[in-house]
């Protein structure tokens, strides 16, 4: 493996079509405001790089991103690209992760709007990421211990699971399909309308309207705060540990158990799933609607 070492870019594809290299301790920036530095490469080992130019990494087979920074000006940074793996680095630029296959990210700090749209087989790990739009329409996706937070995140993904995950985030996982997500906290409003077979474990789900026009939508042991209008024509299969504020139209399919509800709506005709509420009133009868 050839290295390059302590050096400066700004030109143009400055490393266009390169193979098998090391480039390490190098600045991507200056006034020539160059484009594509890595463009068409393969098998790239990058460490401690500083990243101020655009498109750095686009049509790239086998890159290694290790303790670097890419700038806020470095936008659109990784796209068309697979086998990659990038640990302990920021990434700061819009759009970060586009069109790329078999990425993984250990340790990342990504402030990125529209970041990971139409990746596939990404896994992310220990990961701290700001986003608008985050991980649109990607598939085979792979969370843990990641901490997010924006609006409209995970939007039409499929085939996907998280785990010990901290969501601050509205309008999530819209018609996602094919979802686990365990031992996680998700917070924001309107929470996965239109998913399909999407499974929350050992969750705790926070705001307003979740989980509405759902379809094999199902809650294993979850909490739910400050959760009103819950549920509305979704097909679920729920067991829910805290009260919930209220529960509307859960279509006749659905089996919820709860211990306490607020409110069930029920005003349209389809919306009769059974809402099972296990406290016990005064005279110790179980009290159930």
């Amino acid at each position: 493996m050839r290295t390059i070492q302590n050096m400066t870019f700004d030109a143009e594809r400055a490393l266009y079509g390169e193979h098998n290299i090391l480039v390490k301790n190098c600045s991507f920036d200056g006034p020539a405001d160059g484009e594509s530095a890595f463009k068409e490469c393969e098998d790239v080992r990058v460490e401690d790089g500083f990243f101020n130019l655009r498109y750095p990494f686009w049509h790239d087979n086998g890159l290694i991103i290790t303790g670097s920074e890419l700038t806020d000006k470095c936008r659109a940074a990784l796209w068309y690209s697979d086998n990659i793996t990038i640990e302990d680095t920021k990434l700061h630029g819009i759009k970060a992760l586009r069109e790329c296959a078999n990425a993984n990210l250990t340790r990342c700090h990504i402030i990125s709007p529209e970041f990971g749209w139409s990746v596939r087989g990404i896994k992310m790990d220990d990961c701290d990421a700001e986003s608008e739009y985050f991980m649109m329409r990607s598939t085979n996706l792979c969370f843990t211990n990641v901490r997010m937070k924006g609006k409209y995140s995970f939007q039409y993904i499929e085939d996907s699971a998280f785990e010990n995950c901290t969501f601050d985030t509205k309008d999530a996982f819209w018609h996602g399909k094919n979802i686990t997500i365990r031992n996680s906290v998700v917070k924001g409003e309107y929470l996965a309308w239109y998913c399909e077979n999407v499974t929350f474990e050992n969750c705790r789900i926070i705001g307003t309207q979740p989980l509405c026009y759902c379809k094999g939508l199902k809650l294993i042991n979850c909490e739910m705060t400050d959760c009103d209008l819950a549920f509305e024509r979704s097909e679920v299969e729920a067991t829910i540990t805290t009260p919930v504020e209220s529960i509307k139209n859960p279509l006749a399919c659905s089996h919820i158990t709860v211990p306490a509800v607020g409110e069930i709506i029920r005003d349209i005709e389809d919306g009769t799933g059974d809402v099972h509420v296990t406290h016990k009133n005064k005279e110790g009868v179980c009290a159930c609607a």
